[in-house]
Order: C-alpha cells, then sequence, then structure tokens
C-alpha cells in the first residue's frame, strides 16, 4: 500500500510541476510499528487545484505485510504475532475485529477488540512454512463490514533445527585396481530440511572422517575421488569411507550427519598365472583308454574372473603326439588327457613342456614382462598285465547256402602283447550263436560251419568270438564277426512279363520290333546279368531272331520283309535266358507276334483278321465315317416302321367311344393261350365284389370253393348258359387272381359284327385247314401247332362218330 501511495505521490508532482496537496502522512509501513508488528487504516483528505470545491477521499487503510512468527517457541505464553488496526477504530470499541483461514482458532487467535493475533502453540516450518488467513473488520454493534475482508500470510521462520541427512546411504562402490589419483568413485548426497533461502542452516558442507589418505571428497559437490595411485586389489580389496555433511557452512555450530561408502577395487588382469612347482611327475597304466584324463597340473593367477582364465598348451617335442591338454573352466586346472594308446614294452615315458597364460590380456600390463609361466611334465608308463589283442577290429566272412557241415569259413587272430606271450584260446559267445550253426578252433581260430545254412530263412549271422590268455583266463577280448550267408543260384531267369508285340506288314528286314527284358528270384537282384539267344532248333527261322544288347534286355529282329495276316497272323518266337549265377540258370520263354496293318510311319492300324477284307486304301477315319452313316440310316428306318405301326393301330381303335367294347390296348406282343401273367385281367371283374372281398393277388387264398351247381347240359337256351356261368364268377371269392380268365360266349343283341364263339364256329369251321400258318414265318409256329393238334383231335372224332 506504501508503494502505491508513492507512486501516486510521484505522479501527482510529474503532473502539478512539483506542486502536492498536503496529504495525512501515512501510517507505519505494514509489519512493524513502533510496538513492533501492527496494520492501520488511515483516511486522506485533499483539495481541488485552483480554489475549486474541495472533495474528501476516504481511502482503504488496509496496508498488508508478511507477519512472522519463530518456529520451535518455548515460551510459556502465546507467542505474539502481530497486530490488525482500522482508521476506523476509534478506540471506543466499536470495532470487532475477525480471523478466518489456515488454523485460525486452532493455531492463531486474534484479540476482537484490539486486533493483536497470537500462535497457541509452538509451530514446525519444515510441516508447514506458511498460512494463508484472512481479516475482517465489523461494526460490533449492527455487524455489518466497516472495510472489505482481507487477506495475509504469516510466514514461519526458519531456525537451524534439522541437521543434513543422506536419504541413499549407505553407499557402495567400486573402482579398478591400479587407477590413477583423482579417478572418479561415486557421489555422495545429504539433503537439509531447513530453509535454503533464509541464512546458511541448509548450507551443507562435505568431508572425510575416515578413509584418509586413499580417497577424498569434494566440500561442495560429494564426489569422491582416488587419492593414491596403484592401489592392488590382491593387497587390499574392501575399503570402508565415512563421509560427514555439515550445515551453517561447516561453521561452529552447525549440525551434521554422516554416511558410510563401501568401496571395492575391481580387478585387473595385472598377474601372470604361475605355476606352483617346476617339474610334475605322474604315472600312467599302459591301459588307460584313449580320451581318458591321466593326469592334472594347475598354475595359480591371482586375479578374479575372466582375467583369471589360464590356457594351458603342450610345447611341441617328445609327447606332444601322444597327450593333450585342455582347461577345466570351474577350477582353471590343466587336464593331460591321452590322445594315443600307450604300450609298455614299446616305451616306457614321455616329457614334455606345458605353457600357462590368460587368455585375456591387458595391454597396460604388458611391460610388466610375459604373462605366462612353463613347467615340465613326464609320464610314465606302468606295465599292466593286458587281454589278447586282435589284429583286426572285425570280421567279415562270406559262406554259401547249402554249403557242407565242417566247411571251414575263414579265420580270427589274437595275440598276447605283454612281455609274457601268453598263448591265447578262441571260443564262440553262446548268446551270438544260439542255434550253434558255427564252430570255432580254440588253438587256429577258424570258424567253420556246424550244419547247412540257408539264406531264406537267416541271410546275415552276427556272432561275437572271444579270446582268452591261457596263463590268465580272466583276461579277455571280443572280436565281431559277421557271416554273410551267400545265395545259390535256385531259379531260373524268366521274361519280366509276358510280352505279345506286333510286326507290321510293311516292316523292313533288320528292323527291333520288341525290347524285352528278364527277372530272376534270386537274391540280391543287384549285379545279376542275363544272356539272350534263339534255341538251337530255331537256329534256321527265317521269320524273327534274338538280339543281345549286353545290358540285361534284348530285342526281336525281323528277319525278312512282307509279312500278311492273309497268310499267317501269329508267329511264336522262342528265347533262351541265362543268368550268371552259380550254377548258371537258364529257361526258354516264348514271344508272341501279331501281323498288323501300320501306317507308312509304322503306327498301328489294326490287328482283326476282319481288316483283311475291308477296302483297300481307306483311313480309319473315313471307316469310321461309313459306320456312323449306317447307324443313323437304321435308326431312321426303325423310326418310320414304328410310326407305321402306330397308325395302324389308331385306325384299328376307331370305335373307342363305344361303350360296349371292353377292348384293352398293349403294346407287347402276347405269349399266348399259356401266359396267365402278361396282364391282369381283373379289371373285368365286378368291382363291387372286389371292393368287398380283397384278398392278396400273391397269396392263395385258403378259404375252400364250395361246390358248383351242376349245369343243366339240356337247356337250350345260351344266354342262361352264359348267366349261370358269370353268377358261379362273381361269386367266388377263392378264384385265383392270377387267372382272370373269363369266357363270355353270348354276342348279345344288334350286333354288326357276326358271332365270335366257339361254340357257333365249332360246327362250321370243323373242316377248316390251318397248315397256312406254317408259311407265316417263326412267329406263327406255336399257333400252327395248336390249331394243328384241334384239326386232328376234331378229324378223329368226325371218324369215330362215323364208324358209330
Amino acid at each position: 500500500m506504501l508503494t502505491r501511495n508513492c507512486l501516486l505521490l510521484f505522479l501527482w508532482i510529474l503532473v502539478d510541476e512539483g506542486s502536492v496537496f498536503s496529504l495525512r502522512p501515512p501510517s507505519p509501513p505494514l509489519g512493524r510499528s513502533r510496538t513492533g508488528r501492527e496494520q492501520h487504516t488511515r483516511s486522506s483528505v485533499g483539495p481541488m487545484r485552483n480554489g475549486a470545491a474541495g472533495f474528501q477521499r476516504v481511502k482503504r487503510g488496509w496496508v498488508w505485510n508478511q507477519f512472522f512468527v519463530l518456529e520451535e517457541y518455548m515460551g510459556s505464553d502465546p507467542q505474539y504475532v502481530g497486530k490488525l488496526h482500522t482508521d476506523l477504530d476509534k478506540g471506543d470499541s466499536a470495532v470487532k475485529y475477525t480471523l478466518s483461514g489456515d488454523g485460525a482458532g486452532s493455531i492463531f487467535t486474534i484479540d476482537q477488540t484490539t486486533g493483536d493475533i497470537h500462535a497457541l502453540r509452538s509451530l514446525d516450518r519444515e510441516e508447514k512454512p506458511y498460512y494463508t488467513l484472512r481479516a475482517q473488520a465489523v461494526d460490533i454493534n449492527t455487524n455489518r463490514p466497516l472495510e472489505p475482508e482481507s487477506e495475509f500470510v504469516i510466514k514461519v521462520q526458519d531456525i537451524n533445527d534439522n541437521e543434513p541427512k543422506f536419504l541413499e546411504g549407505p553407499y557402495r562402490a567400486s573402482v579398478p585396481e591400479m587407477s590413477p589419483v583423482g579417478t572418479y568413485v561415486t557421489q555422495v548426497t545429504a539433503t537439509d530440511a531447513d530453509d535454503p533461502t533464509y541464512g546458511n542452516s541448509a548450507r551443507v558442507v562435505y568431508s572425510i572422517l575416515h578413509g584418509q589418505p586413499y580417497f577424498s571428497v569434494d566440500p561442495k559437490t560429494g564426489v569422491i575421488k582416488t587419492a593414491l595411485p596403484n592401489m592392488d586389489r590382491e593387497v587390499k580389496e574392501q575399503y570402508q569411507v565415512l563421509i560427514q555433511a555439515k550445515d551453517m557452512g561447516g561453521q561452529l555450530g552447525g549440525l551434521a550427519g554422516t554416511t558410510t561408502v563401501n568401496i571395492t577395487l575391481s580387478d585387473v588382469n595385472d598377474n601372470p598365472p604361475r605355476f606352483s612347482k617346476s617339474f610334475f611327475h605322474l604315472r600312467v597304466p599302459e591301459s588307460s583308454a584313449v580320451g581318458s584324463a591321466v593326469g592334472r597340473i594347475k598354475a595359480h593367477d591371482l586375479d578374479i574372473g575372466k582375467n583369471a582364465e589360464v590356457e594351458y598348451t603342450i610345447v611341441p617335442g617328445d609327447g606332444g603326439a601322444m597327450f593333450d591338454i585342455t582347461t577345466n573352466e570351474h577350477n582353471q586346472e590343466g587336464i593331460i588327457i591321452l590322445k594315443r594308446p600307450l604300450d609298455f614294452e614299446t616305451k616306457k615315458a614321455y616329457t614334455f613342456k606345458v605353457d600357462a597364460s590368460n587368455a585375456h590380456l591387458d595391454p597396460r600390463f604388458q611391460t610388466f614382462g610375459a604373462f605366462k609361466d612353463t613347467a615340465t611334465v613326464k609320464i610314465n608308463v606302468l606295465d599292466v598285465d593286458e587281454p589278447p589283442v586282435f589284429n583286426k577290429p572285425s570280421y567279415v566272412m562270406d559262406v554259401y547256402e547249402d554249403t557242407p557241415a565242417g566247411t571251414i569259413i575263414g579265420a580270427v587272430t589274437a595275440q598276447d602283447l605283454d612281455a609274457s606271450s601268453s598263448p591265447v584260446r578262441y571260443s564262440i559267445d553262446w548268446k551270438s550263436d544260439l542255434d550253434s550253426y558255427f564252430d570255432i578252433d580254440p588253438v587256429e581260430g577258424t570258424i567253420s560251419t556246424n550244419e547247412l545254412l540257408d539264406r531264406e530263412s537267416i541271410a546275415q549271422h552276427n556272432i561275437s568270438i572271444v579270446a582268452t590268455k591261457l596263463n590268465s583266463p580272466v583276461l579277455t577280448s571280443r572280436v565281431a564277426v559277421t557271416v554273410h550267408v551267400l545265395d545259390i543260384n535256385e531259379f531260373p531267369p524268366e521274361l519280366a512279363s509276358p510280352y505279345e508285340t506286333f510286326v507290321c506288314e510293311n516292316a523292313k528286314v533288320g528292323q527291333v520290333i520288341q525290347t524285352f527284358s528278364a527277372k530272376d528270384q534270386d537274391l540280391p537282384m543287384a549285379g545279376q546279368q542275363f544272356s539272350f539267344k534263339s534255341p538251337k532248333e530255331d537256329m534256321k527261322n527265317k521269320n524273327f531272331t534274338i538280339r543281345d544288347f549286353g545290358n540285361n534286355t534284348a530285342g526281336i529282329v525281323t528277319k525278312r520283309s512282307g509279312f500278311r495276316r492273309r497268310l499267317q497272323e501269329i508267329y511264336f518266337l522262342p528265347v533262351v535266358i541265362e543268368d550268371n549265377g552259380y550254377p548258371p540258370k537258364s529257361s526258354t520263354g516264348t514271344l508272341t507276334i501279331r501281323v498288323c496293318g501300320c501306317e507308312s510311319d509304322g503306327s498301328l492300324l489294326t490287328c482283326s483278321a476282319e481288316a483283311i477284307f475291308l477296302p483297300v486304301g481307306l483311313s480309319t477315319g473315313a471307316l469310321i465315317a461309313i459306320l456312323l452313316c449306317i447307324i443313323i440310316l437304321l435308326v431312321i428306318v426303325v423310326l418310320y416302321v414304328g410310326l407305321r405301326r402306330q397308325k395302324k393301330k389308331e385306325t384299328l381303335m376307331s370305335s373307342k367311344e363305344d361303350i360296349r367294347d371292353n377292348v384293352i390296348h398293349y403294346d407287347d406282343e402276347g405269349g399266348g393261350e399259356e401266359d396267365t401273367h402278361a396282364f391282369d385281367m381283373g379289371t373285368l371283374r365286378n368291382p363291387k365284389v372286389v371292393k368287398e372281398n380283397l384278398y392278396r393277388r400273391d397269396v392263395k387264398p385258403e378259404l375252400k370253393r364250395g361246390p358248383r351247381p351242376p349245369v343243366s347240359q339240356d337247356s337250350t337256351d345260351i344266354r342262361d348258359f352264359i348267366n349261370q356261368r358269370l353268377k358261379e364268377h362273381d361269386m367266388d371269392n377263392s378264384a385265383p387272381p392270377y387267372d382272370s380268365l373269363a369266357t363270355y360266349a353270348y354276342e348279345g343283341n344288334g350286333s354288326v359284327a357276326e358271332s365270335l364263339s366257339s361254340i357257333d364256329s365249332l360246327a362250321i369251321d370243323v373242316e377248316e385247314d390251318y397248315d397256312y400258318l406254317n408259311d407265316w414265318g417263326p412267329r406263327f409256329k406255336t399257333l400252327a401247332g395248336i390249331f394243328g393238334e384241334q384239326s386232328e383231335t376234331q378229324s378223329d372224332s368226325a371218324t369215330t362218330e362215323n364208324t358209330h
């Protein structure tokens, strides 16, 4: 507020050329009055220039500044903070002061009459650095605000009550050994909770309490560096440094905090490997297996990790070819491995040198000298009583099947290489020859057959031969013997397939018309050789011959030209096939050769005999076209004949509309009188009877037929006779459905046609001759036979009557 008043006064001077009205002196600046802490409200009055009417301007008199209160106040009375006052307060207790905001009433209180503010308890700046409150002056009687509510701040004034703290301690760091002075190690940081903007309470300085003279620390930044050169990890690896952080700039009376820094020197390859001794003496039995470890040596390296990895090499010399050395990755030992078999009788000792060097070198330390060490190794070979040794790792023998028992098929040989040179005895492991197919001479080692071998049963035998030292039976050795049973030529060769070939009528002399091969059931098929030739009795064949190509195939070659199907259609050519087995086998096969017509380029036309009679010069396409034309003509003729017959049937059936005609049309030809299954006559039966008595048509009814009443022979009325028969058939329920023939021999009145009944025809056509039916063809042959028998019967009856 004071600043604003000063600014207005300065502007007024500039405008009025230096003349200023008389203002009421401002209240003391906000914050601290004579009493120390008081805030006022004032009014200002000023006249108008040039004698103008004056006016009074009442200005707001709140002049705010920060109040301060000391933290950690330990007095018994509430701590006085400050005073609020307004110019409207005449000291007559008409004004009431109120306080609201952070901590109002609980931390801070105000005297409503005087405006004095007090802190009720001790405050901690680190807990809350300031409090924002609002003040209000109101009329005590009307409770009407005299001034607008304003906001002010009470700030907690810091004191040095917090020591620096290392929030991340204790620290761990590492630095390579042999590092130069000033090498960075790590940085530590301490924090002080005091106010860094007020005094030196939060100004921290670092120092080393323990850890000199190896390391140093920067007092401002807290960076730790090496202070001594060439610190050796192998001498001392761990260092513990105590760092202090002190506030107040490190002055006397400042608070301090400490932390520990554990520093480790990391390894570098500054030490070469060293053997503990320069000479190693080892002993190895001569029976040691190739690839086995025969001894161990070790070079020690003071470094650790990959810097301590050692590589061993054998210096070329006496034992370089017999032994090899590798490194054990776990303990860095050198493992000596046998590369070749040892023999005490040949050489009893080996001496060689071994170098040990680091795998990972540091060029900074090459000036220290060669990073390797050398030692001498001597290996003595110990004599061991060894089992016999076969002169081969395995044996393979061949024998033909059906070889007589007792035949020697091979031999094995083993010897004792020791100085004693004990005799060796041989035997067959019974587990490998359960059926005792073979036998072995225990002294000579010759293997022979015990019985006949069959390749088809077992083609290969695997047996194990045991060699034993005579003076030490516990020392044995074994060798595998494989016996292949060879096949005897049991089956003769034969043609690979039944070949049927052809020769063109226009074939030339010397032309190969067919290539063929052979097969053999003997095994193995690989390596079989076949030869082909004509038999001796067929050597004079003038038509064909056999040509052997020498690759298990042969060909049929023509010896002449001008083959004709009219003269001979098929030729048979014998061929003799022989294999190369032991003993050789042969067989004779027959090749069938057909004479066929061919094109000029040799492509086949036809081989049928009927083709000889076809017109010469017509191609296959032309013949097919002719056949198609013939088929089309036949179809047309059949259709035409069918249409004609259909028209005739329609003409005959012109009286379809006549309800008296019960003619049923069938397109198929009947089978005569004996055909009772061609069509169903059930439609001629009485429909009512059919519906009332439904019987299965495929099963004969079980009802017994009642006795038929005798038919009157004396009746002369034919109509009564027909009616009587009709009633019988209508009432007969047991009549078989497949016999539907009912005879109605009555034409009825008014028929245009004459009587068709056989009753009338019997007397008229007795003498009729039916022999003409025989002339109508085979279709009427059955009908002619039926009528012919009837004519003969009638003739015989007439003759008999005449005789009587």
